[in-house]
């Protein structure tokens, strides 16, 4: 059953653009930020039309806008985020056929399969998604050096682990000698 975002394909014009503007309700932005395991979602506005490509192609395009709320990738408190970005999607009514064993990702990742539906809360959701920042950060934040080992054993450093740490050694311990 199609959300109550869902444009039916069948009532959508061929001769003009259709507009939707989505603003979802607090209730609705609290499940979003729950399904994207976010601490908090403020502000998300998906704005865009959908225009008829061709007789049979459809194409969704729009701008998506969030204020997101993530915890800190280092200190787990809160960083909030503010996400602005195009959105575009082409419904194709034939998706291009590939023979082959191995395929590539296609370039062009805005391509999708048409329906019976165009779902533009569905592709909201999506996009946000995507545009989420992967490794959020609180300013100022960094993670310092951790030193473990053993009683009796020299901790290995960072430093240590560096490629060129043991010619280093190597070369003040050539220096010493007569």
């Amino acid at each position: 059953m199609p959300r109550k975002t869902a444009l039916r394909v069948a009532d959508l014009s061929q001769n003009a653009s259709t507009p939707f503007d989505l603003r979802p309700d607090p209730a609705a932005l609290k499940s979003i930020a729950d399904d994207l395991g976010l601490s908090g979602l403020r502000k998300l506005r998906f704005t865009g039309e959908i225009a008829a490509q061709g007789s049979k192609d459809w194409l969704l395009t729009g701008r998506l806008g969030a204020t997101v709320v993530q915890p800190c990738i280092v200190t787990l408190d809160p960083v909030t985020s503010r996400i602005d970005t195009d959105v575009r999607r082409l419904y194709l009514a034939e998706m291009p056929e590939i023979d082959a064993e191995e395929i590539e990702m296609p370039e062009d990742d805005t391509l999708e399969r048409l329906g019976s539906f165009i779902d533009p809360g569905e592709v909201m959701v999506e996009a946000l998604s995507l545009a989420l920042p992967l490794y959020p950060r609180k300013d100022g934040a960094g993670l310092d050096e951790s030193v473990f080992a053993e009683p009796g054993v020299q901790p290995m450093r960072d430093e240590d682990a560096r490629p060129f740490a043991g010619l280093a050694s190597l070369r003040d311990s050539l220096k010493k000698q007569p």
